[in-house]
């Protein structure tokens, strides 16, 4: 991810208002509680990770990872190294269209996830209506939410 890690230095000042309009839709909209286990899923500087339980973050940027003083993990969406059934929620806010093989990558989210999946996906994304379809094939949308710039899926396991 040279891009990520060539910015990362500015990456809150571009984002940081962004994410945490997208957190507090998704806070909003789910109860968390401290047992919880999340896997951030593309979590950058961190900012995405801050719900009030315990969160461990992938990325590919060790740039952006740096920044991030939660449990965090430098890796790729297409290969989690994680068991399976690892965590009770998986979140990925607006890193889906930067995947490389989105569907390889949402098989190993539902691989190491439960349950509950949130999807924030960036709709001026040419990949938007690909990667919808990938989500809808392989969860249950049980709400989405747009923002100025994302849809934000609430789904769980088919």
């Amino acid at each position: 991810m040279a891009y990520y890690d060539k910015i990362a230095r500015g990456y809150n000042d571009l984002y940081k208002d962004e994410q945490l309009k997208k957190l507090y839709i998704i806070k909003y909209n789910i109860q968390i509680e401290g047992s919880i286990r999340i896997l951030d899923i593309g979590c950058g500087t961190g900012i995405s990770s801050n719900f009030e339980c315990f969160v461990v973050g992938i990325d590919p940027s060790i740039e952006l990872l740096k920044q991030n003083n939660r449990i965090k993990v430098l890796g790729i969406s297409e290969s989690l190294p994680f068991k399976d059934r690892s965590f009770e929620y998986i979140v990925s806010i607006t890193s889906i269209h930067n995947f490389k093989n989105v569907a390889k990558s949402l098989n190993e989210a539902k691989r190491v996830g439960m349950e509950n999946f949130i999807f924030s996906v960036l709709r001026k994304s040419k990949k938007y209506d690909f990667i919808k379809s990938i989500i809808e094939k392989n969860f249950k949308i049980e709400k989405a939410i747009g923002d100025e710039k994302d849809m934000i899926f609430f789904c769980k396991n088919r």
